[in-house]
């Protein structure tokens, strides 16, 4: 049991990365919390100071908002999910599935639009695939569906949970080990207590292990059994992986933090500098109070005067900042947003299409990575429940450019060039309606696709028609 809390040599370089990301993410008081570890001291600064400047700390968040938009941006349209094949049930259950995909009634495509902003942010997002745990035994398959034995969910991780693992040659997992700690308390009048859990998952049991930190002791198995992908011969864990390439937070960490603490650096210095300090040209000593209620006294050839900055560091320092915002912007691949030269003004709709052609592809990158670990999160569930569909995932690869009337020009102009084709009227008709009633339910929609299916399939159509005459 004390294996349980080995960790893996990556997971121990990455902590403190981690930590440090999340801070930069988050912003507001999460990162003035840990502002110390952030704020470089200058060389000799005497501690009231450096305590001074810790008080007055602030931070302009631009990659927590820049990964908040390629999010949003990518998931404007909820990704299209089909499911065909004759087990209405199965379809049925997939429909609640993506309605409510953690038994907490998040929706599937908010659940992945998160786990992409984790992604972003960290390098990977992880997914566990679960069910119900049985307490008894059940002798058909509808018993098992009336006790909701067979109503998969998904449980979310982040990168620093998954503590230690093995993969196989094809980079696969072998066994991994998740650990998760928090605050628990019983009942209303008990205390709170701290508890970590570690959850062991190979390719076909699991173990969950226990231990009340206040307590202390060697963790204990509280439960172990055979996991939902037993029957697959597969962990079941899935990552979402973002490349190095696009790993935002780690392409513009160093240039937010020395953003930081320039623009502390600059703040502090205009703020002393409101506050002007007196110079007394004279030979004898002067030991005279000084103050709005006092007076000062000065011999016939003494002067008097007040210095302030001449405010070229100043102006140098803005200058590098605007750098600074820029430089951010750019390596997201967000130029036209960086508020400087580089920005732009495009002028009408074509120009914007070009201006946001490499944050185009950026996003339809995302967008594959999303789809593909979320079609092998349903393929395994749906191998998991014995559904027997055919499940595919598309979308997510339109954004905010273009709007419906143009897609559905296109679509008429490519239905009547392949006019002959049925196969290619169900798809594209299939697929303008998915875009359109992205907001509808996973279930209206599986009807619709069902429905347009035997419409083009019955040949009522006059492209159909027309094909079958000629």
């Amino acid at each position: 049991m004390k294996e349980i809390e080995r960790e893996h040599p990556e997971h121990l370089q990455r902590k403190a990365m981690w930590k440090k990301y999340r801070d930069l993410y988050a912003g507001g008081e999460q990162f003035v919390a840990s502002a110390g570890e952030y704020l470089i001291a200058r060389h000799n600064e005497p501690a009231a100071i450096y305590g001074e400047r810790l008080q007055r700390v602030f931070y302009e968040n631009y990659i927590g908002s820049i990964i908040d938009w390629y999010a949003a941006t990518l998931f404007r349209r909820e990704p299209v999910l089909t499911f065909e094949g004759p087990n209405e049930q199965g379809r049925r259950f997939f429909g609640e599935f993506a309605e409510d995909c953690d038994f907490k009634g998040t929706a599937l495509s908010d659940f992945f639009r998160a786990r992409l902003t984790d992604a972003l942010v960290s390098g990977s997002s992880l997914i566990l695939v679960d069910f119900p745990r049985r307490k008894s035994a059940v002798a058909t398959r509808a018993e098992e569906e009336a006790a909701g034995l067979s109503r998969a969910f998904l449980t979310e991780y982040r990168p620093e949970d998954l503590t230690n693992w093995s993969r196989d040659e094809r980079g696969e997992y072998d066994w991994v080990v998740l650990k998760t700690a928090g605050l628990r308390k019983k009942s209303i009048e008990g205390d709170w207590k701290r508890q970590t859990r570690w959850l062991y998952l190979d390719r076909e049991r699991y173990q969950r292990f226990e231990r009340d930190d206040d307590s202390g002791g060697d963790p204990v198995l509280a439960d172990e059994g055979w996991h939902a992908l037993a029957k697959q011969g597969r962990v079941p864990l899935f990552e979402l992986r973002i490349p190095d390439g696009l790993w935002l937070m780690n392409k513009a960490a160093l240039l937010q933090l020395e953003h930081f603490n320039k623009s502390n650096a600059l703040a502090w210095g205009i703020t002393m500098s409101l506050f002007a300090m007196p110079v007394i040209f004279s030979e004898g000593k002067v030991e005279q109070r000084m103050g709005e209620s006092y007076y000062l006294q000065l011999g016939p050839g003494d002067r008097f005067s007040w210095t302030e900055p001449e405010g070229k560091a100043h102006q140098i320092a803005e200058e590098n900042l605007a750098r600074l915002r820029e430089e951010i912007y750019r390596v997201c691949y967000l130029m036209t947003q960086a508020g400087g030269p580089l920005s732009g003004n495009p002028a009408s709709g074509l120009s914007k299409q070009r201006d946001f052609s490499v944050t185009q592809e950026v996003l339809r990158a995302y967008g594959d990575a999303v789809k593909d670990t979320l079609k092998k999160v349903l393929r395994a569930v749906n191998a998991a429940r014995e559904d027997g569909l055919t499940v595919d995932v598309g979308g997510l690869d339109e954004f905010d450019i273009g709007d419906f009337s143009g897609e559905l020009a296109d679509a008429e102009r490519l239905l009547a060039l392949g006019a002959g084709s049925m196969t290619l009227r169900r798809e594209v008709l299939r697929k303008l309606a998915h875009k359109y009633l992205c907001d509808t339910r996973q279930e209206v929609k599986d009807r619709i696709s069902q429905e347009l299916s035997d419409w083009v399939t019955r040949g009522d159509s006059g492209g159909g028609e027309r094909a079958r005459e000629e």
